[in-house]
């Protein structure tokens, strides 16, 4: 176990700082689809053979699956800010070596630096709670949390126009480019976090939980190509089942583990992050199946005939929906909580691929679907950090995020892999030529609808959370400003601090200890002597009052670990020393 601890940042955060670490998220999230307009054109590009040339897309996956919680743990202990630098830096070697070559393994390791960023979106989150003041928290984590999905809409019609019009390569080129641009921009524009979590990197269980996933993402990547049923396949999900069993034993025992994985059992983390994965099924779904029909040629009976870059353009508004769904989000999330914010954008989900499953006709209805479906899964990744950040302390917002994020990349994983087997069973064969069906289409549709449909019920286990209309503390410095800032006040403890007479002592330090000695929150009270505090977890705590002129106080205090409030005055013995 962790606790917080703050330096004094250097300078104030900026109005640019919620655009800048959304570009880059967008950026990075770049990545992920950068190659699709080419897909079917690399193993001639690259001289090899079909299953080998998928490589270069699945190294992304497992490099990005990989780093993201490693990087938000390391963001936690030495700081986000310098490891969002470092992500995007590796991000642009990778892409340059990838601009320069043509041979399979050098392009295998460019592509894997480049996934090695995905680890900047739960930095960009842990900066935004660690700086911004409450009421702009909301919309500027939504904003972050869907640029996983916008930079991956928005780079299908990008890619698709350099493609079409330019050598291959200069689609790192473009994206080096961008990741020095967001460089650029982070070091002008965002501050460190003062935020710290005390500790030591678990270096054991990166390697464990790096294996695990390795040996879990291979098999459902390339399971296809090997045979669902070979030894190969089965053996490394059994390897996979066996290193995460001996991992979490490891990690509980473990006093400040990469993964706390208590924290991660709490109802509230444990259930957002499976609703996490059934978001990544659906969003991943549409990306792969609309794409493919709008290009499929109209004498196939059902195929839209459109040219890559059309193709992309109607996909695009996906990723924008995205985007601008952010200020509803925080209106919505405000008066009715991110629960409930989850809840409808998944519930559009299941409307959209609905409706999907009669709108694939013409190229304006792929249109329509990608509206419906970008509004909704904006929503539903919308609420997702929120749902997380309240849930657990300050100092372990960078790694709770990393895994929420790469929850939503084992759900892409699987849908790539489960969609694209339907797609390979349901096709027929022109001309030698094997073409997805309508059949598949639909049928992939409504494995989505399926996916979403336990999202759902996954989401109704979420316990209530408060809506977000508590007022902004006031205090004295940076450093204790820095920590109210990062309180998501969900459930805690709310009073006064008095003095002997009962008169309200403004500025009083207080500070929240859990039953294993560790602070878990701080804060100062206000001018009237009002404080609030949230509580990470269910359990006894001790609320520490000190302030200049009084004697210190030590209050024990139970909490249900709900979203209510418990009310505890704290009474400072003494009066006040009088010069």
């Amino acid at each position: 176990m962790t606790h917080t601890t703050t330096e004094q940042p250097t300078r104030r955060p900026s109005g640019a700082i919620v655009p800048v670490l959304a570009f880059a998220g967008i950026v990075v999230a770049v990545m992920q689809t950068l190659l699709v307009p080419v897909i079917k054109d690399l193993p001639e590009l690259l001289g090899t053979s079909p299953s080998n040339a998928t490589w270069v897309l699945t190294s992304t996956l497992l490099a990005g699956a990989v780093a993201t919680p490693i990087m938000g743990r390391l963001g936690d202990l030495y700081g986000k800010r310098r490891m969002l630098l470092l992500s995007l830096s590796v991000m642009v070697v990778g892409s340059l070596i990838a601009g320069f070559t043509s041979q399979l393994l050098v392009m295998i390791v460019g592509r894997s630096l480049q996934g090695f960023a995905m680890g900047a979106i739960p930095l960009g989150i842990g900066l935004m709670r660690d700086m911004l003041p409450r009421e702009k928290l909301g919309k500027a984590m939504a904003l972050m949390s869907s640029s996983i999905g916008v930079g991956g809409g928005l780079a299908l019609p990008l890619a698709a126009v350099v493609a079409q019009h330019a050598d291959w390569h200069s689609l790192f080129f473009l994206s080096a480019g961008l990741g020095v641009l967001s460089i650029g921009l982070t070091l002008v524009a965002v501050p460190e976090s003062p935020m710290r979590a005390k500790g030591t990197f678990d270096v054991l269980g990166a390697i464990g939980l790096s294996a695990g996933l390795i040996l879990f993402l291979l098999p459902i990547t390339k399971g296809s190509d090997w045979g669902w049923t070979s030894v190969t396949t089965l053996g490394l999900f059994a390897a996979a089942a066996v290193v995460f069993l001996l991992w979490g034993v490891m990690e509980l025992r473990v006093k400040a583990p990469l993964v706390d994985l208590r924290t991660t059992s709490r109802r509230a983390v444990l259930f957002t992050n499976l609703a996490s994965i059934m978001v990544g099924v659906a969003f991943y779904a549409v990306s792969l199946v609309l794409p493919q029909l709008l290009q499929l040629p109209k004498s196939t009976g059902y195929g839209l005939g459109q040219s890559m870059v059309v193709a992309g353009l109607c996909v695009a508004p996906l990723g924008l929906t995205m985007m601008f769904t952010a200020p509803v989000y925080a209106r919505i999330s405000a008066k009715y909580g991110p629960k409930v914010t989850l809840i409808l954008g998944m519930l559009i989900i299941a409307i959209g691929y609905g409706a999907g499953l009669g709108l694939m006709s013409a190229a304006w209805q792929t249109i329509v679907i990608a509206v419906i479906l970008g509004a909704g899964i904006g929503l539903a990744y919308s609420s997702l950090p929120a749902l997380i950040v309240g849930a657990v302390p300050a100092s372990e917002t960078g790694a709770a995020n990393g895994l929420n994020t790469l929850m939503r990349s084992i759900g892409t994983s699987v849908s790539s892999a489960v969609i694209g087997m339907v797609l390979a069973n349901t096709a027929t064969d022109v001309g030698g030529v094997a073409v997805p069906t309508m059949h598949g289409f639909r049928v992939s549709f409504m494995i989505a609808t399926g996916a979403v449909a336990v999202g759902l019920v996954m989401a109704l286990f979420l316990p209530r959370g408060r809506r977000s209309t508590a007022p902004q503390l006031r205090a004295s410095s940076e450093e204790d400003a820095a920590l109210d800032r990062a309180q998501e006040l969900l459930g805690g403890f709310r009073g006064r601090v008095l003095d002997a007479g009962g008169t309200p002592v403004a500025r009083a330090k207080v500070t929240l200890i859990d039953r294993r000695g560790h602070q878990a929150g701080a804060t100062l009270s206000a001018e009237d002597g009002s404080y609030t505090l949230a509580v990470p977890a269910e359990g006894p705590y001790v609320l520490a009052a000190r302030a200049t002129g009084h004697g210190p106080l030590a209050s024990s205090a139970t909490h249900a670990g709900d979203d209510r409030t418990v009310a505890v005055d704290l009474a400072l013995p003494g009066e006040a020393v009088r010069a």
